[in-house]
Formats: C-alpha cells, sequence, structure tokens
C-alpha cells in the first residue's frame, strides 16, 4: 500500500518476467498513455487494443516487404563502412580511448534515422566523426525520452501534472525538448510529402512509404516516424555494447571471430 496521493510499482529485469509481460500484451492503460501523450501522442508505443493493433499491423506489413528490409540492410552496412569502421581503426592506430557505449548509441541514431527519416548523420552537428558532439535532435530526442520517463519515477502522481500548469523545473524543459523533436520531425515529413507530389524518385525509408499510401495525416506520420527511432535508438546500442563487453571478457571466443572476421567481411561487401 502506497501514501496517499502517491503511486508504487514494481522494476524487473527478470527474462521469463519480461517475456510474458511482453507477450501477454498488457494495456498501457489510460494514466501511462496520458503521461506520454505529449511527446508520443497515439503512436504504436502510446495506444492500445485497436489503434495499438492497426499500427502494429501497418508496420509489420511494411518490414515484411523485400525493398525495405534490403534498404535497411544497405542503411546499416553503409554506417559500418563509412563511419563506425574507420572511427575504430583511427582509435586503435592513435591509442585514443573511446566510449563504446556513446559510439554505439549514436551509430544506432544515425541507423534507425536513416531507416525513419531517410536522414543521413543525425548524431554528429557536422558531417564529421561522431566525437565532434550531438545533434540538436539527438540531444533533444535524449532529453525528452529521459524526462518523460522520469514521470513515472516521480512517487507523487500529481507533481509533474503540476510543474507541467506552472511551466516550471523539469516540465519546461521537456516542453521545449519536445517542441524541438516534433518541430524536426514535422520539417522531414513536409519535405517527404513533397518529394511525394513530385517527380523524384520514390525514396524507400518508412516515413517515405506511409506517406506514398496517401492515408495519412502529417502528425499521424510524424508519429509513425517517432514510434520507430524510440523502437530501435537504445535496443539496438545497448544489445551492441553487451555484445562487446562480453566479447572483452572472453578471449577464447574473441579469437576466432578476429581470424574469420575478414571472410565475414569480403562476404558481406565490407
Amino acid at each position: 500500500m502506497g501514501a496517499p496521493c502517491t503511486f508504487t510499482g514494481i522494476v524487473t529485469g527478470n527474462p521469463t518476467d519480461m517475456e510474458h509481460i511482453l507477450c501477454a500484451n498488457y494495456p498501457k492503460g489510460e494514466r501511462s498513455i496520458s503521461m506520454l501523450v505529449d511527446f508520443l501522442s497515439h503512436g504504436l508505443f502510446n495506444s492500445d487494443s485497436e489503434q495499438w493493433l492497426w499500427q502494429r499491423n501497418n508496420a509489420s506489413i511494411e518490414f515484411s516487404t523485400r525493398s525495405l528490409r534490403g534498404f535497411v540492410v544497405d542503411a546499416v552496412q553503409s554506417e559500418v563502412r563509412d563511419r563506425l569502421l574507420p572511427l575504430l581503426e583511427r582509435a586503435a592506430a592513435s591509442g585514443v580511448v573511446r566510449d563504446m557505449e556513446d559510439v554505439l548509441e549514436r551509430f544506432a541514431f544515425d541507423t534507425i534515422c536513416m531507416v525513419s527519416f531517410g536522414m543521413t548523420r543525425a548524431a554528429s552537428p557536422t558531417a564529421g566523426s561522431w566525437g565532434e558532439g550531438k545533434s540538436n535532435f539527438m540531444r533533444a530526442f535524449g532529453e525528452a525520452q529521459e524526462l518523460a520517463v522520469g514521470r513515472f519515477l516521480d512517487p507523487v502522481g500529481a507533481s509533474w501534472k503540476i510543474k507541467k500548469c506552472l511551466n516550471v523545473g523539469t516540465e519546461r524543459r521537456l516542453k521545449k525538448a519536445i517542441a524541438d523533436v516534433h518541430g524536426f520531425a514535422m520539417e522531414i515529413v513536409r519535405a517527404r510529402r513533397s518529394q511525394a507530389t513530385s517527380a523524384k524518385k520514390n525514396r524507400d525509408d518508412v516515413l517515405s512509404r506511409f506517406v506514398a499510401s496517401d492515408e495519412h495525416g502529417d502528425e499521424t506520420l510524424r508519429d509513425i516516424a517517432l514510434s520507430f527511432l524510440i523502437a530501435g535508438r537504445e535496443t539496438t546500442s545497448s544489445a551492441l555494447t553487451w555484445f562487446f563487453w562480453l566479447m572483452s571478457s572472453r578471449p577464447d571466443v574473441v579469437a576466432p571471430l578476429v581470424e574469420k572476421g575478414p571472410l565475414v567481411l569480403v562476404y558481406l561487401g565490407l
């Protein structure tokens, strides 16, 4: 039992519990949706029932197409070949220590932005290396995500609502971050819609595919694209970071990977 006007919750990292929660498709509920609606609107990660099912089915149909799967593979290979490997090679040659979690977060963000928006070099403020700081979009997106999740961690349920009403503290920062993210996303949506009505060649990114169907308004398209960013940003970078951490403690596994690595790179065209 919690104190009056407070909320309690359970945090678990147990794989069995997580699998059950995800597979059973527990509804998010009105409280959860209301806490994220200003950031995610009613996109895939902030909807229930028929609204969720419609978006999931549409996303599944798009990702089942051979052309989009090929586009995803090409995007990942391009980022690995042109940016990730050269960065790691330079670090190894110069003896510079790199924060792999940060590097892989930028790699994942660039890749998922390419797949979702068809946007290149999204993580960096310039076309240079990932060590030159984060772009305004990446910084705003990360801050919005962090502050929105913070609402769930506040033990006083009405606290964030009061701060939002007064436009102070974390809610003031969240409002600014959301405005920056939505503004940037809407610019991309309008650009893709303009391209779709011109004679230019069709693009293969997810947003352009939904634009081409001509069934959705601009805000819906924005929410779809942001949902894919949520899905691919931290999940990919976290999995890769843990992979490299585990490999660093298993030289017996690393040795055959290094030996066979060049053959794999040749096979993948890298």
